[in-house]
């Protein structure tokens, strides 16, 4: 099931990235964490992110910290108790549009300090406080990215309004069928089986 989530969402990001802040692969990733648990999402966001960047070239600096911010992103909707109906899909609207900024933002902040240089009014300045440099990230962040992080936000909104409810069905169905051996302490494989998923 994790190769196949990888699969489609990074068949699905070059349809969308660079797109106004749309990102067709953030909802996915939501799901795929709130069903499966918080290290097949971590391990979801990180690979997703890896093997669109191979196809769409991305590769870069950057690209370990998109697999990270995305491997929380996705992790982040496990977290949190289950629900049933339209309290779920409301939780994880709620979630779409929180973890678009975050995901914006820790973008943001592995790139500023660094990458704009120290001669304009958005620049980290090594001499001043905490309060004064996070002041700054915040204009910066408001100048370059919030575009696009609401672009993000309205997008995974919408497709886990449109598309959540339908496959959080399928990926439980898929999660109660993928069945794993229970190892017993003698080291034989005992009869009895688990499930993978969260239910």
């Amino acid at each position: 099931m994790l190769g196949v989530l990888c699969a489609v969402g990074a068949a699905l990001r070059p349809l969308s990235a660079g797109t106004a802040g749309v990102d067709l692969i953030f909802f996915l990733l939501l799901l795929g964490g709130r069903v499966f648990g918080p290290g097949f999402g971590f391990a979801l966001g990180n690979l997703t992110l890896f093997a669109s960047a191979l196809l769409t070239g991305g590769v870069g600096p950057w690209l370990p910290y998109q697999m990270l911010a995305a491997g929380f992103v996705a992790a982040s909707a496990a977290c949190w108790p289950r629900l049933r109906g339209r309290a779920e899909v409301w939780l994880l609207g709620v979630l779409g549009f929180v973890t678009a900024f975050a995901y914006g933002w820790l973008m943001d902040f592995a790139f500023w300090p660094f990458g704009i240089g120290p001669a304009t009014q958005f620049s980290y300045d090594p001499a001043a406080g905490p309060w004064t440099n996070l002041h700054t990230f915040v204009l910066y962040n408001l100048a370059t990215s919030m575009g696009w992080n609401l672009g993000r936000a309205i997008t995974n909104v919408v497709l886990l309004a449109v598309l959540g409810p339908a496959l959080l069905r399928v990926l439980r169905r898929a999660a109660r069928r993928g069945i794993v051996p229970r190892e017993v302490s003698s080291g034989r494989t005992a009869g009895n089986t688990v499930g993978v998923g969260r239910g």
